[in-house]
Formats: C-alpha cells, sequence, structure tokens
C-alpha cells in the first residue's frame, strides 16, 4: 500500500485523546468551535480487534460494536476528514490491523505512547513504550508501510534531553506524518510544570510537524493562550486536552462561549447520537467543575437518563422531539425491510398477558419487580423465577415471559433491552398476584428488612446496572453490514 497523507499538521488546533471525554459529541462539539483535527479517547487494539463494524443507518453513523453490544468507536461523515484515531497496542502486527480496520472511517491513525496510566502502560501500551525503542520503531514502520493514512504517534520526554532527542529522531525515521510531545516526563502530573524548551528543543531538531501538549492550565486559560504557548515551543501546532474539555469554545478565536450554550449544544449531539447517559453525565460534570453544587449541578449529579440530563438543562422538548425523530426512522427503514416483524417462539397459549411498562422513576430506590417477585417467592416456599426472553429481529426489542408455578406472564409490549423486558415481565406476575411490585408508595417490609440481594439474581434497571463504557449504546439501532446485508447481530 502507498501511505496517501492528506492531513495536514501545520498551524492546527487539535482536540486531545481524552479518556471518556473523546466520544463523538465532543469531538463535534470542538469541530463546531473551531478545532482543526480531533481525536478519540484511546482504544486498545486487542478490543478494537473483536469489534465488528456496522453502518448504523437510524443514527447515521458508523460504529464498531464489540461482543458485548457495546459501541467502543462510533464516527460520522461530519467528521470524517478530521478524526483521528488514537490506540493503544504493544504489538506491530495487531496494530495494523486494528488500522485496517477503520482507517476508511478516520482520517489519520495515532499511536499512545505518552498516557502514564496503569490502563494505558499494562501490557507494555502507552508510556511503557517509551522504554523501548526497537518496538516503537516496529510498530510505527509497519504502520507507515501498511495503512493507507497518515500514522502520527503522542510520547512524553524522557529524564535527560539527549534521550528525548535520540528516541524522537528515530521515531521520526520511520517515515510518520507528526509527533505530539506532552511536556512532562513518565512520572509527572499536571501540576508540575510543562516544559517548553524541552518541546522547543525537539521541534527545532525535526523536519516533521511537533504538536504541542500539556499546555492546560497553567498556560492556557483563553484562546490567545494558545498561540502563545506555540511560540514558546516553537511547535507546528497545538494540542489542547483540559483547557477544552473544560470549555470546547476554547478553540474560538472570538473567545469563550457561555458555559450554559456550550453544554446545551453537547446535551444535544449526545441525544441525536445516543450516547450513554453516564457519558454525557462525566463529561458535563467537567464542565461545571466548581459549579457541581449549583442547583443544577445537583440536578445533573441525581439524574439517571439522558432524559433527566435534558430534563436538568431545560431541554425536555428537544429530548422528546429527538426521540420521535429516530422512532420514525427507525419504523421507516423497518418497514423498507421486506421480513415480517416476529413474535415469541414461545407457545403463548395459557400466558397471562399486560400491556405494562418498567419505568425505574416509578419505583423505590433499589427495590424492583424481579426482587420483589424473588422474594415472594421464597416466602411461599415456590421455585426461583424462570425468565425466557427473545428478540424481535428486525427492531432488536425484546419481549419476556416469566414462569412462576407453572403460570407463564408476559407484557404485551416490548422493550429496548432483556433487562427491561424481565422487569416488565415480573409486574405482570406481581399484578396479576395483587402483590408490591416496590413501586414510589408501597411498602414492602421483607425485602428493606433482608438489605440483600440475591447472588444469582441480577434486578436490572438503569440504576442497579454497572457503569457503561463510554460510547456504550442505549438504543439498540437498525443496521446494515459493509456487505450491504441488513441483519441483527450476534446477541442483539
Amino acid at each position: 500500500m502507498v501511505n496517501s497523507v492528506s492531513l495536514c499538521f501545520h498551524n492546527k488546533l487539535i482536540l486531545a485523546p481524552m479518556v471518556w471525554v473523546g466520544t463523538l459529541p465532543m469531538r463535534l462539539l470542538a469541530l463546531d468551535h473551531g478545532a482543526d483535527i480531533v481525536q478519540c479517547e484511546e482504544l486498545i487494539d486487542l478490543k478494537m480487534l473483536q469489534c465488528k463494524r456496522v453502518v448504523n443507518e437510524v443514527l447515521r453513523t458508523v460504529d464498531f460494536v464489540a461482543p458485548d453490544d457495546r459501541v467502543v468507536f462510533r464516527t460520522c461523515e461530519r467528521e470524517q476528514s478530521r478524526v483521528v484515531f488514537q490506540m493503544g497496542t504493544s504489538d506491530a502486527e495487531r496494530a495494523l490491523a486494528v488500522a485496517r480496520l477503520v482507517e476508511n472511517d478516520v482520517a489519520g491513525i495515532d499511536v499512545n505512547m505518552g498516557c502514564p496510566k496503569e490502563y494505558s502502560t499494562k501490557g507494555g501500551m502507552g508510556a511503557a513504550l517509551l522504554s523501548d525503542p526497537d518496538k516503537i520503531e516496529k510498530i510505527l514502520s509497519t504502520l507507515v508501510k501498511g495503512t493507507r493514512k497518515p500514522v502520527t504517534c503522542k510520547i512524553r520526554i524522557l529524564p535527560s534531553l539527549e534521550d528525548t532527542l535520540n528516541l524522537v529522531k528515530r521515531i521520526e525515521r520511520t517515515g510518520i506524518a507528526a509527533i505530539t510531545v506532552h511536556g512532562r516526563k513518565r512520572e509527572e502530573r499536571p501540576q508540575h510544570p510543562v516544559s517548553c524548551e524541552v518541546i522547543k528543543a525537539i521541534a527545532e531538531t525535526l523536519s516533521i510537524p511537533v504538536i504541542a501538549n500539556g499546555g492546560s492550565h497553567e498556560h492556557i486559560q483563553q484562546h490567545l493562550d494558545i498561540e502563545k504557548f506555540r511560540q514558546a515551543t516553537a511547535a507546528s501546532s497545538v494540542m489542547v486536552a483540559r483547557a477544552a474539555m473544560w470549555n470546547p469554545s476554547i478553540f474560538l478565536k472570538e473567545g469563550l462561549r457561555p458555559l450554559e450554550e456550550v453544554m446545551q449544544k453537547y446535551i444535544r449531539y449526545a441525544v441525536q447520537y445516543d450516547n450513554h447517559y453516564t457519558n454525557t453525565k462525566y463529561c458535563l460534570c467537567q464542565m461545571l467543575r466548581e459549579q457541581l453544587e449549583s442547583p443544577q449541578g445537583r440536578l445533573l449529579h441525581a439524574a439517571q437518563s439522558s432524559q433527566e440530563i435534558c430534563d436538568a438543562f431545560g431541554l425536555s422538548a428537544f429530548y422528546e422531539e429527538t426521540t420521535q425523530e429516530l422512532d420514525a426512522r427507525r419504523a421507516e427503514l423497518l418497514a423498507k425491510t421486506p421480513e415480517e416483524v416476529g413474535e415469541p417462539a414461545e407457545d403463548t397459549s395459557g400466558v397471562i398477558k399486560m400491556a405494562v411498562k418498567f419505568d425505574r422513576r416509578a419505583y423505590t430506590p433499589q427495590i424492583t419487580p424481579k426482587m420483589c417477585l424473588l422474594e415472594w417467592c421464597r416466602r411461599e416456599k415456590l421455585a426461583q423465577p424462570v425468565y425466557e426472553t427473545v428478540q424481535r429481529p428486525l427492531d432488536r426489542l425484546f419481549c419476556s415471559i416469566v414462569t412462576v408455578a407453572e403460570q407463564k406472564y408476559q407484557s404485551t409490549l416490548w422493550d429496548k433491552s432483556k433487562k427491561l423486558a424481565e422487569q416488565t415481565a415480573a409486574i405482570v406476575c406481581l399484578r396479576s398476584q395483587g402483590l408490591p411490585e416496590g413501586r414510589l408508595g408501597e411498602e414492602s417490609s421483607a425485602l428493606y428488612k433482608r438489605k440483600r440481594e440475591a447472588p444469582d439474581q441480577d434486578p436490572g434497571g438503569p440504576r442497579t446496572q454497572e457503569p457503561a463504557l463510554p460510547g456504550e449504546l442505549c438504543k439498540k439501532p437498525f443496521v446494515t453490514l459493509e456487505s450491504g446485508e441488513k441483519r441483527t447481530l450476534e446477541g442483539w
């Protein structure tokens, strides 16, 4: 392959790769506010190699989906020519495999050789690579020769200037398009001063563009400071991390926009691109910072869904409109598909049915219908409830049937997840028996006294699930594989 370098790294403002921050909504927000290039958060090669590339026709995105149905990386046409994919890797062949997986959907490939955190350095990735120049050379040379997109890397400085210059000269010889230098040593943290003079020495030594990084807070508080930092380091471009996380409008020549305006625009992107609410909430908390104890900050802290986040910021109508638009788009795509929408494969004769939904907000915290049903079965010395859940192929909605004492119960309404479907089935059973289901205002003293959860019982519901990874799907979208074939992914 010929490495066709089309992305220019001279005189650019770049959003740094930041874990939990560099997801699609934040990248688009940075582009809106003047960033020239944006980088995604570091994504590990082993995780990416498990992913399937999926065209999400509802969101109009390209998703890389892991076997557990989590979206590891999501991108869209708007950023395709300006997004750089940053990977964590310690193996040249794995790195190349990942690059080839994503190269048609991104503008460049970056290798993380600077992150000092354990999640990056374990397995020899991130800053751990700085002590193995041979491996650095092999990884970068393999990528430059094997992918069609420009290759860059991000490093930290070494204990001595001589060692640092020797390393960057060796890196330059691999043929990479640019190098980002975070002006701190591996063991140093943001409270330590950034070494502008070392970055400057590197920039004066190399012929490829050098991107200066590490100036947030100490040097960069407003847009004008970005150019001052660039001049102090003699760098070709500047990469901004924390200052952009606090307010992405730092890239605007006209100056910072009001934080409320920026946050509202971020939330709109988060809803439009189905960003998981835990990731949205995290990024908003980074923007609010010292305002987290404000009335709005407390509402954000209490939010347990994208809808509740929108409510906290006065965007309830926008949430409803966008949700309806996405549902309509999904329905339109389903209507174009000739296959019939199937019902559960199980024999449903004799099944008690009700049209019910499980709304977490209507229930006592940490008490769910499944927990109530399990507790009742134990008191009555009945066998544990058995849930059988199926998924409708075309829209990937779920329906569950619960069997208790040889009687089956089912909601006639389909749900977005297996856990929600199981909760609604439990509600049907409990209501049929006239039993408490954990709703606000009800009292189930046995459950409150026990204060425990069966080790084999997963109560489900948004408040009791483990925090999702950044980019995880909330709504399972209608998808098309690269071949053009429309079908359900494994486990969806």
